[in-house]
């Protein structure tokens, strides 16, 4: 489809490094829980990732606030801004087509409570086919593993989708597990009918952030994106030894 392929060229464009299109319907009933009819009115969602730079990812061991500095910038706001910024472009192309189109901020809460945003980015990701949900909750893609940022638009479009969800390659894989700071992930695989907290606490690593920043730090910790060996390329840092202050 000539429209799909003009969507496409557009984020690739402006910097996007995945673009896929999901098919929502099989988790209709989790949208709708998790962002309301105002989310899940919509059947399809585009989503367009942006992978890290493995020099910075590679920071993250270290533990030391220049390090946070470092990453925190340009791995989470300048590419935040970058995915919002396509997401906002995709979404005008679509309204000016005559289709209805509500792009996702890449990364904001908006519930406090629960932890979480309107609706799901890695959700997206993995129902268009770009890889699946490891152990630690993350989007882990074949070539990036987890070191990708995500951001959604959804919309009413006639897209098609570019796949199905990605099967789990995590096989016995703790290490994202075990080096978690503060031991949120339980190691169970992610299954579309169990609730996030069988695998994650969720409360315990928001309250790790709340304490860094209470100190004085910037709220970083990465470890588990870190560590998995589907995104450590050859000639990465070996395994840190496990801390608890940045």
């Amino acid at each position: 489809m000539d429209f799909e392929r003009e969507l496409r060229t557009i984020a690739r464009s402006l910097g996007a490094d995945y673009f896929g299109i999901a098919d929502l319907s099989s988790a209709h009933d989790f949208i709708l829980e998790q962002g309301g009819d105002r989310a899940a009115r919509y059947p399809k969602a585009i989503v367009v990732g942006m992978a890290l730079q493995d020099s910075l990812v590679d920071l993250l061991p270290d533990r030391d606030p220049e390090g946070a500095i470092l990453y925190r910038h340009n791995s989470y706001d300048v590419i935040n801004q970058m995915l919002d910024q396509i997401s906002v472009r995709l979404a005008n192309e679509l309204q000016r087509a005559g289709y209805k189109s509500f792009p996702v901020p890449a990364s904001k809460r908006t519930n406090h409570k629960n932890i979480r945003g309107i609706f799901s980015q890695k959700l997206a990701a993995h129902l268009a086919g770009l890889g699946w949900i490891g152990k630690n909750c993350l989007l882990v893609t074949p070539d990036h593993g987890p070191r990708v940022r995500w951001v959604s638009i959804l919309t009413d479009a006639p897209l098609t989708p570019t796949g199905s969800p990605g099967e789990q390659q995590c096989g016995e894989c703790t290490a994202c597990v075990d080096i978690c700071p503060q031991n949120a992930f339980t190691g169970r695989s992610f299954h579309p009918n169990e609730p996030r907290e069988s695998r994650f606490d969720a409360a315990a690593c928001d309250r790790y952030f709340r304490e860094m920043e209470k100190s004085g730090g910037i709220a970083v910790c990465g470890l588990c994106l870190f560590i998995c060996p589907h995104g450590k390329k050859s000639g990465s840092l070996p395994v840190p030894e496990r801390k608890n202050v940045f």
